[in-house]
């Protein structure tokens, strides 16, 4: 795979994917992670597929429609959340359903055949273009921005956050911005792993970057390696095997992490014993 690396602009441009995609898991992962957040970017990749079937019904780029109807489902759902007038469960639940079904209806009120919608669904890291690239550096970029110039914000959020609201810091504020993060990160993660699978990246190289430190900014840094490595290699038994590659990046990153938790566990026992 090596060579053919230097010989294909199709390699090239799913490398540079996975590196996008692991920076945008390690540096949301860790806070989604952190503020047991993981059922609702559930929810919100879900909906997604609502905007995927607006924009082959409309004409239009489906990624865009992703993009807008996931910020609409995040804002709606962090709101919900917030106001308390039902479960957030229950909202979550609503809205993935809602999202699915949307995208089944446009697509079926689309005249002749339908699009084929595996690589939304499943990811395929090797179909991605330059296009897709410069739509995923440019919302990878943002992300870090933020998340990099209220790093001081997120860990008063994150470690209390009636704390933070006692000294001042906008919580509402930072709540609906890191939905809307969430959102925009889901979309990045749609042409590599699909919206069906996007949890376990989200999840899988944070879980173990926590196994391994305590510090935020080190398991950002670690869950940013560990998806990486992850990534390259699924694309390269992609690549090798013919095989779904969204697949092969989630079935590593969950073996990886039942491996990590137990050696940890395994340690943990022994200095127990010691």
């Amino acid at each position: 795979m090596i060579a053919a690396l230097f010989q294909y602009q199709f390699l090239q441009n799913a490398v540079i994917a996975s590196i996008l995609a692991s920076i945008v898991c390690g540096v949301i992962g860790v806070i989604i992670v952190e503020k047991k957040l993981i059922m609702m970017s559930g929810g919100i990749a879900h909906t997604s597929y609502g905007g995927v079937g607006l924009g082959y019904l409309l004409g239009f780029e489906p990624i865009f429609g992703a993009l807008f109807i996931s910020i609409l489902a995040a804002l709606g759902i962090g709101y919900i959340k917030r106001k308390g007038g039902t479960r957030s469960d229950v909202v979550i639940g609503l809205f993935w359903s809602l999202g699915m079904a949307l995208g089944i209806m446009f697509i079926a009120m689309m005249p002749g055949y339908p699009p084929d919608l595996t690589s939304y669904l499943f990811g395929n890291i090797l179909s991605v273009t330059r296009s897709d690239l410069y739509f995923m550096a440019c919302f990878t970029l943002i992300i870090v921005l933020v998340v990099a110039v209220l790093f001081n914000y997120w860990k008063a959020y994150l470690f209390d956050d009636e704390f933070a609201s006692i000294i001042g810091i906008k919580t509402g504020f930072l709540e609906y911005l890191l939905f809307v993060l969430i959102a925009i990160s889901v979309v990045v993660l749609i042409r590599v792993v699909g919206i069906i699978l996007v949890l376990a990246l989200f999840t899988a190289p944070t879980a173990i970057a926590g196994l391994m430190a305590k510090s935020l900014k080190l398991r950002m840094v670690l869950s940013i390696i560990i998806g990486g490595l992850f990534c390259f290699l699924g694309l390269w038994i992609s690549y090798a095997l013919n095989v779904a590659s969204g697949a092969s990046i989630v079935i590593l990153s969950s073996v990886g992490y039942l491996l990590a938790y137990c050696a940890s566990s395994i340690r943990i026992g022994k200095k127990i014993k010691g």
